[in-house]
């Protein structure tokens, strides 16, 4: 990621933080659109989950400037995540859901560039969870 996409993803993301709940809500709505068969892999109470997903982007975000500290994190979430079902085939629809998501929480604000910076960030960070959850 280039020091310019850091800081879209970062200032987009603050205009986020305030809708955060409804922008938790919207994620899980969406990825449960697009698939399905991954609500089973949710069992417990949703607003808990949604703040969850909520503190783990902010911790994303945040540590974007610190890959050395982010991606180790990261590596261990994925390993956690296998233990609920997570498969590499879901990382791209969860990336889809949170592409949409931002788009519509951010309206005129998600703009291309923006866009193309979420998906870097994106991309970085499910190849190290794919690659974390093989071992």
């Amino acid at each position: 990621m280039t020091p310019r996409q850091i800081l879209l993803v970062q200032t987009s993301y603050a205009k986020v933080v305030p809708i955060a709940d409804q922008a938790a809500t919207l994620f899980y709505a969406r990825l449960f659109e697009l698939a399905p068969q991954v609500r089973p892999m949710f069992k417990g109470d949703m607003v808990e989950q949604g703040s969850k997903l909520m503190a783990m982007l902010t911790l994303v975000v945040k540590g974007l400037t610190k890959l050395d500290t982010l991606i180790p994190a990261a590596e261990q979430l994925a390993k956690r995540h296998v233990a609920y079902g997570a498969k590499a085939e879901h990382y791209p629809v969860v990336g889809r859901a949170l592409l949409d998501t931002l788009a519509k929480g951010l309206g005129d604000g998600f703009t291309p560039e923006v866009r193309e910076a979420w998906t870097a960030a994106y991309a970085t960070l499910s190849s190290v969870m794919i690659e974390a959850s093989k071992t």
